[in-house]
C-alpha cells in the first residue's frame, strides 16, 4: 500500500485551487442559456429548444459526461451529492461556496422544470442513441431532442425519487441564503417523492429507449425511495418519513443484490453488492451513512443502520479483516468492477470523511475485529491518500483533474472540450465531420478545467486516449462528491 507514501508528500497540492476547478468543471456542463457569469467561456449556449416535443421547457441543467443528453437520473444523483458537499463542508469553502451554490441551483432550476407537472417527470431529454452516433458540439446538436416523461402510466419511481433526494437536500442549502426559493424546492420534492412512491415502477420498463443501456437502473429503486425518504426527513423532520425509512430498510436488505458491471453482466462481489454499494445507481452505503447522523447514539433505532455502516467502513481499509469491497491498485488506488472507477474513489472517499465526522461527535470508533479499531483520523489518512493519488501522488505522477498540476490528462473523451469552440469556428460542424477532430492526434482544443476523468486502469497505467472513455471520459458524479472532500483537506491545510 503506497497510503503512507502519499499522505507524506500531500503538502505539495494546493486543495484552494483543486476545489476551485472541482467547482469550474460544472460550467463545462452546463447546457441551456448560459448567464453573463459563465467562467468556462469557451462553451456557448445549447439545446434552447428542449422539452418542445412535449410543450415543457425543458431548457437548462447538466450534460452527464462527454456527450449531449440529459440523464436525469446522474444528473439528480450529481445534484443530491454537490448539495450534500455543501451541508457538510459548506462553511469551509470560502469565497468557493457561492460558485457550489450557482452550480447547485444549475441543476435545481432544471429539476424544478422536469417535474413542473404533477404526476409526471422528465427522465431524459436527448436521443441517446442518435447523439451517441455524432461527434457534435453542443452548440451544434441537431440530433433528436426527444424528451422522455414517465407518469402514472409508465412509472420510473428511482428518477423521481433521486430528483425528490435532491430537491430536498437542496432545499437545505438555500435555506439561509433564499428561503422563499428552498420552500419551493422542499415542497415539490415531498410532491415528488409521493408519486415515486405511489405509482411504482422502474424507468427501465418505461423509457427504455431514453436510458438503456446508459443508464439502466441495475438494484431497483427501493434503495432510491428509502434514499429519498431519508433526504426528506432530514430536511423537514417529519415522523413519516423517519417510519417510511425504518419500515423498508430491512425489505432493501433482504433483496439479494446482484452486482453488474459496466457491460451488464454479473460480477462476484464479496458483500452481496449491498451494503457496500454507492452512486447514482446505488444508494445503500450512503443511507447508512446518512442516516447515522442522527442514531449513532440511539441504541433503538441505530439497528441496521450503525452496523451496516460500521460493515462498509471495515470493508473498505485494507487493514481490516473483514471481507472486502472493493481491491487497490499498487499505487494504492481503490478499484470496483466496471468502468469509470474515479467516481468510486470520489464517492467512497465523500462517505468515509463524513462518517468521521459524525464519529468524532459522538466519541465513536468502529471495531473491524483482530484489534482493529478504526478512528475517525484513520478515516481522514485514508481518505487523503486516494485524493492525493487523483491529485497527482502516483506512479506516473500524474493529475487526473484535467488542468489541476503540471501533467493532466490531454484527450479527454469531451464532445465540447475536443471540438474547436464556436468563437474559433463559428460554422456549424455536422455529425460525422466531428469525428475527424475525435480521431485526430492533436490534444483537446479546450480545456475543460476541473473535470476528473475516468481514471486509470488497475495496474496504475492511463492511456490518455479519447477512445478510452471508461478511462478518459469525465462525469459530473465523479466530481460532486469531490467538492466537499476538496473542501475539507483546504481547511485541513489553513
Amino acid at each position: 500500500m503506497a497510503t503512507a507514501g502519499a499522505t507524506a508528500a500531500s503538502s505539495r497540492f494546493d486543495y484552494a485551487d483543486a476545489l476551485s476547478k472541482s467547482i469550474l468543471f460544472f460550467e463545462g456542463q452546463r447546457s441551456g442559456r448560459l448567464p453573463p457569469s459563465q467562467r468556462m467561456t469557451w462553451r456557448k449556449s445549447s439545446a434552447l429548444r428542449d422539452g418542445f416535443d412535449v410543450h415543457r421547457d425543458l431548457v437548462g441543467g447538466y450534460y452527464d459526461a462527454g456527450d449531449n443528453v440529459k440523464f436525469n437520473f446522474p444528473m439528480a444523483f450529481t445534484t443530491t451529492m454537490l448539495s450534500w458537499s455543501v451541508i457538510e463542508f459548506g462553511q469551509l469553502m470560502g469565497p468557493e461556496l457561492q460558485h457550489a451554490l450557482e452550480a447547485i441551483r444549475w441543476g435545481t432550476d432544471y429539476l424544478l422544470k422536469a417535474t413542473r407537472v404533477p404526476d409526471s417527470v422528465v427522465g431524459a431529454v436527448g436521443d441517446p442513441n442518435a447523439d451517441h452516433g455524432c461527434w457534435q458540439r453542443p452548440e451544434d446538436m441537431d440530433t433528436p431532442r426527444t424528451s422522455y416523461v414517465v407518469n402514472k402510466q409508465k412509472p420510473g419511481s428511482e428518477v423521481s425519487a433521486e430528483i425528490a433526494a435532491a430537491l430536498a437536500a437542496s432545499s437545505m442549502v438555500f435555506r439561509h441564503s433564499d428561503r422563499a426559493y428552498a420552500a419551493v424546492l422542499l415542497r415539490r420534492a415531498m410532491q415528488v417523492f409521493e408519486f415515486a412512491d405511489k405509482y411504482r415502477g422502474s424507468y427501465n420498463d418505461s423509457i427504455a429507449a431514453g436510458v438503456c443501456p446508459f443508464y439502466c437502473d441495475f438494484n431497483g429503486y427501493m434503495d432510491e425511495l428509502i434514499w429519498g425518504a431519508s433526504w426528506l426527513y432530514k430536511a423537514t423532520k417529519a415522523p413519516n418519513y423517519w417510519n417510511y425509512v425504518k419500515n423498508n430498510i430491512n425489505y432493501l436488505e433482504s433483496n439479494n443484490i446482484v452486482v453488474r458491471n459496466v457491460n451488464g453482466n454479473p460480477v462476484p462481489s464479496s458483500q452481496g453488492g449491498s451494503i457496500s454499494e454507492f452512486g447514482w445507481d446505488a444508494k445503500h452505503a450512503g443511507i447508512n451513512i446518512l442516516v447515522s447522523q442522527w442514531v449513532m447514539k440511539d441504541p433503538y433505532n441505530s439497528n441496521p443502520f450503525i452496523p451496516k455502516a460500521d460493515q462498509f467502513i471495515c470493508s473498505i481499509l485494507p487493514e481490516s479483516p473483514a471481507p472486502k469491497s472493493v481491491s487497490y491498485s499498487r499505487g494504492g488506488l481503490l478499484f470496483k468492477p466496471g468502468g469509470s472507477n474515479l467516481q468510486h474513489a470520489t464517492s467512497i472517499s465523500f462517505l468515509l470523511l463524513v462518517y468521521g465526522r459524525y464519529m468524532k461527535l459522538a466519541n465513536k470508533v468502529v471495531d473491524c475485529g483482530n484489534n482493529v479499531h478504526v478512528t475517525p483520523a484513520r478515516l481522514v489518512s485514508f481518505t487523503r491518500g486516494q485524493v492525493d493519488y487523483i491529485l497527482g501522488s502516483n506512479p506516473l505522477g500524474m493529475s487526473y483533474m484535467v488542468g489541476f498540476g503540471q501533467k493532466f490528462p490531454q484527450n479527454v473523451h469531451h464532445r465540447g472540450s475536443v471540438l474547436p469552440s464556436v468563437a474559433k469556428h463559428p460554422q456549424h460542424i455536422d455529425c460525422h465531420v466531428g469525428y475527424s477532430y475525435f480521431n485526430g492526434h492533436d490534444p483537446n482544443q479546450n480545456v475543460l478545467t476541473g473535470a476528473i476523468v475516468g481514471g486509470p486502469a488497475e495496474d496504475d497505467t492511463f492511456k490518455d486516449s479519447r477512445f478510452d472513455a471508461p478511462q478518459s471520459e469525465p462525469t459530473t458524479y465523479i466530481n460532486a462528491p469531490f467538492v466537499g472532500v476538496l473542501a475539507f483537506f483546504k481547511a485541513l491545510h489553513h
